[in-house]
């Protein structure tokens, strides 16, 4: 009898040392590792974690923000192994719901990042930190109509069409440049978040229209396209640029004068609030249900400032 129990004793302690191994895992789970920005967020995660004894950090995604059946797979796998808690980045607002549903289910307390999930998602998370990305968006398309004027057109190089962040930040730039000016928009154009296709976009947009005033590309990669695209063209200082993000690209862009400036969100900020949302919770500590990261229109006249130094990355 003994031994029997001896057995029982030893098989059940090894079934629950999978549990166990990831109890303290927090996953945060971006739309891409491939960019600046999501190494940020990462940075900021990291500086959450750092000291903790009791809780590990794994950061993953996909390998293109257009990945999003993976990310899929990533929050799933995530679920499985039992994870203490998920901060995630979701790359499409209706394609997480299902798996932040069953995280929910699960007993795993969810903080969302950068993009909001769709209305059926709500209920499923407990936090949603992001840029207030209607306000950003204002802002951006409030220094285009001082830099460019009233009249002419504009372009809009967007990334991918229907997510979160791109919604509130495109959508209201617009609505601003419309309810403000008589600036013709041209576009949106989407990149799909790829800096290879918003230069070949970006190109294209400046040779058909010669008389373009000014032009926003509305994240990292879509910006550093947009910039490389008016270097190529010689139209560095010639048009209105205004980017979104602030990687050592889109830095030196603004330093040079191709772009005149850039709205920068606190990424690290991302990052390392989620992570610090998602370890309040588990401590069974309330958080706010919605918090704003912030972001800072940096310009070459106060790029080297505190206020930029602390967002640009």
């Amino acid at each position: 009898m003994k031994t029997s129990l001896k057995t029982l004793l030893a098989v059940g302690v090894a079934m629950a040392l999978p549990a166990l191994a990831s109890a303290g895992e927090i996953a945060v789970i971006v739309k891409t590792t491939n960019s600046n920005f999501w190494q940020n967020v990462n940075k900021g995660a990291s500086a959450a974690i750092e000291g903790q004894s009791e809780h590990t950090m794994t950061f993953d995604g996909p390998a293109s923000e257009s990945a999003i059946a993976d990310q899929v797979n990533l929050v799933d796998n995530a679920v499985n192994r039992g994870v203490a808690g998920i901060v995630l980045a979701p790359s499409d607002p209706e394609s997480l719901i299902p798996a932040v549903k069953r995280a929910n289910e699960s007993g795993i307390p969810v903080a969302i990042i950068d993009s909001a999930l769709g209305e059926g998602g709500k209920g499923t998370y407990q936090a949603f930190l992001s840029t207030d990305n209607c306000a950003a968006g204002k802002l951006a398309a409030d220094k285009m109509i001082e830099l460019a004027g009233s009249e002419g057109k504009i372009a809009v190089m967007s990334y991918v069409a229907g997510v979160g962040s791109e919604i509130g930040r495109v959508g209201c730039f617009v609505e601003q440049i419309k309810a403000n000016s008589k600036l013709e928009i041209v576009g949106p154009y989407y990149s799909q978040s790829q800096m290879a296709t918003a230069l070949n976009q970006t190109t294209d947009v400046l040779a058909a229209n010669p008389d373009l005033k000014g032009i926003f590309g509305a994240n990292e990669p879509t910006a550093v396209g947009m910039g490389r695209a008016i270097q190529q063209a010689g139209k560095a200082g010639d048009i209105v640029a205004i980017g979104f993000d602030g990687n050592e690209d889109l830095q030196a862009f603004v330093r040079d004068g191709t772009l005149d400036a850039t709205l920068v969100q606190g990424s690290f900020q991302m990052g390392e609030l989620g992570v610090n949302a998602v370890l309040d919770l588990i401590a069974g500590n309330s958080v706010e249900a919605q918090i704003d990261t912030g972001v800072v229109l940096v310009t070459k006249d106060n790029i080297d400032a505190d206020e930029a130094k602390n967002v640009l990355y």
